[in-house]
């Protein structure tokens, strides 16, 4: 089974800090740029697990740059360049306090809100008598405030974001005009491939006064897609619908008792498991890009690889 990268830990010319997130590792270069080193850990109830995916950090960071070009019409992003297929680099922006969670239909967290009797999610009214899977009449934003590693984004309204002074109200109406607007274009990609693009994330930044996309999109990570084949069927006799998410890695985490909560136990992924992740995730791949997944190998030399291809992407900057 091919290696996987889970940590890297460089020193580049001018490097500020370091930050390591869940999945990604991120430098910033002199104020000015991140190298965001898509690793290939793998998270799930906000707890980073042990093993590791090998090609996922690939398959997230080509998935992500793809659609940043595909989108770039509409937003501009941060984007700068792919030096190596684990990596991108890009403009440093001031991050808003805030994610974009866009949604077409009735599904997940919404859902279990809406079971339990929530008919209002994030100052967005829903009708009764919804359900699951059932998609809104037109795609609705909800949005979260961004936690910090190991907690939970809390759900929040516009209104709430504006009176608290996290985001000002004008600037907080064009999130969600390029929220909605990229939401729609991936959507368009999307049925392209015989899926639907069920929710998703955006975060945004601001750079020189600009409003600027961050971060990953449109990845099986941070968003979730249906088969388009037999969704109806499925949604008429109340049945789940296929999906082409991580959702299975969470799924074998709850059948084996692990949900993130105080007192679970995580359980050992074994090598026959994690190879199907990984095969899983370069399906996902394909499946979402319409491309063939060109696998570059992981091997001991794999971090020298990294850091070579992104120091000579410094240097030209």
């Amino acid at each position: 089974m091919a290696q996987a990268i889970t940590k890297t830990n460089f020193k580049f010319d001018g490097q500020n800090s370091l930050y390591v997130g869940k999945v990604r590792d991120v430098y910033d270069i002199r104020g000015e740029y991140l190298v965001m080193v898509v690793s290939d850990r793998i998270s799930a109830f906000d707890v980073v697990l042990p093993e590791g995916i090998p090609y996922k950090g690939q398959v997230l960071n080509q998935i992500a740059s793809k659609f940043l070009d595909a989108t770039a019409d509409i937003c501009p992003n941060w984007k700068i360049a792919v030096p190596d297929p684990m990596v991108t680099v890009g403009y440093k922006c001031d991050t808003y306090p805030v994610e974009m969670i866009v949604r077409a239909c009735l599904t997940g967290s919404s859902w279990r809100d809406y079971k339990a009797g929530a008919r209002e999610i994030c100052g967005v009214k829903l009708p009764e008598g919804m359900r699951e899977h059932q998609r809104f009449p037109q795609p609705i934003v909800t949005p979260t405030t961004k936690a910090e590693l190991g907690a939970h984004d809390q759900n929040i309204s516009k209104e709430e974001i504006v009176s608290l002074g996290l985001v000002p109200e004008a600037e907080y109406e064009q999130l969600e005009k390029y929220a909605l607007a990229l939401f729609a274009r991936g959507s368009e990609m999307a049925t392209r491939q015989g899926l639907i693009l069920v929710d998703t994330k955006y975060e945004f930044g601001k750079r020189g006064g600009e409003i600027i996309l961050i971060d990953e999109i449109h990845t099986p990570d941070s968003s979730r897609y249906f088969y388009a084949d037999g969704y109806r069927e499925r949604f008429d006799k109340g049945e789940q619908q296929r999906q082409l998410s991580k959702e299975f890695v969470r799924e074998w985490l709850m059948g084996h008792g692990f949900q993130g909560r105080p007192g679970d136990v995580l359980p050992k992924m074994d090598d026959a498991f994690v190879e199907s992740v990984s095969e899983r995730y370069i399906e996902l791949y394909e499946m979402i890009t319409g491309e063939k997944f060109v696998r570059v190998e992981v091997s001991e030399n794999t971090l020298e690889r990294i850091e070579a291809n992104t120091r000579n992407m410094l240097a030209r900057l």
